[in-house]
């Protein structure tokens, strides 16, 4: 893949995981749409980062708003790569004490991280397959899933259930898309320092990082960046999900 001449398409693009992949493809001389919701500072963050990066106000569960996000990356030419990083996180127990886990919240978080996925996923694909071939390929689809898809902790069932369905989906859409020839391929972090640890406490968040086998401490989200990188210039790299976590192994 050539990622120089190609446009990505980065959601959840204004912070945390998807900044850091705008950046790292940015500096790679691709154009690049940041696709994050209005609130963001997505605006700032193009502006920064010169004429070949574009924001667009998306909801990543809005066909509309999707599709509009895929016309303007045509604008900066042919979309090959489009790496979902949108979500959101949630704390609650399946049973707690105010009572069972609210089903709308249950809903928000499964909408959100696995059908918004979907959802970018589907709609991206048929742009990519649009695309030239080049050396046997159209381009790549990277999408987000976590450690919490394996070893989802208590309070994380709706996030550890949104994460383990784009796991679960990975394989038969890299065998829908294969004829296409546009890979699909998931990264698991670990304990990453994103938006999404804000509210976490540091002591709770020393205790995390002090699990992490090697290197102990939370992964950087330009470590994230790398390697969504290097899946879009290695044409071998599909229909896996790629565990980048330093070993850690939650209880």
């Amino acid at each position: 893949m050539h990622v120089a001449e190609s446009v990505v398409l980065v959601t959840g693009g204004a912070s945390g995981l998807g900044l850091a992949t705008v950046e790292k493809f940015s500096a790679a001389g691709a154009g690049v749409v940041i696709a994050d919701l209005p609130s963001s500072p997505g605006e700032e963050v193009a502006a920064r980062l010169g004429d070949r990066v574009v924001f667009r106000a998306t909801d990543v569960t809005s066909e509309e708003q999707v599709t509009a996000a895929l016309d303007t990356a045509r604008e900066l030419g042919t979309l090959r790569i489009a790496v979902n990083c949108a979500g959101v996180s949630s704390a609650v127990k399946t049973v707690g004490r105010r009572g069972p886990f609210p089903l709308a919240e249950f809903d928000r978080v499964v909408r959100t991280n696995l059908v918004g996925t979907f959802n970018v996923l589907r709609l991206a694909a048929e742009r990519i397959g649009e695309a030239e071939e080049v050396d046997g390929e159209r381009g790549v689809v990277i999408n987000t899933a976590s450690i919490a898809a394996y070893d989802g902790q208590v309070g994380q069932v709706a996030y550890a259930a949104s994460k383990g369905g784009i796991v679960g989906m990975t394989l038969p859409a890299a065998r829908d898309l294969a004829p296409l020839k546009i890979r699909v391929v998931t990264i698991a972090p670990g304990m990453f320092h994103t938006p999404l640890l804000t509210d976490v406490p540091e002591k709770a968040l020393a205790a995390l990082g002090d699990q992490v086998a090697h290197p102990a401490r939370f992964g950087r989200p330009e470590e994230y960046a790398d390697l969504a990188l290097h899946v879009a210039e290695n044409a071998m790299l599909n229909a896996e999900t790629i565990r980048l976590d330093g070993a850690v192994r939650l209880g």
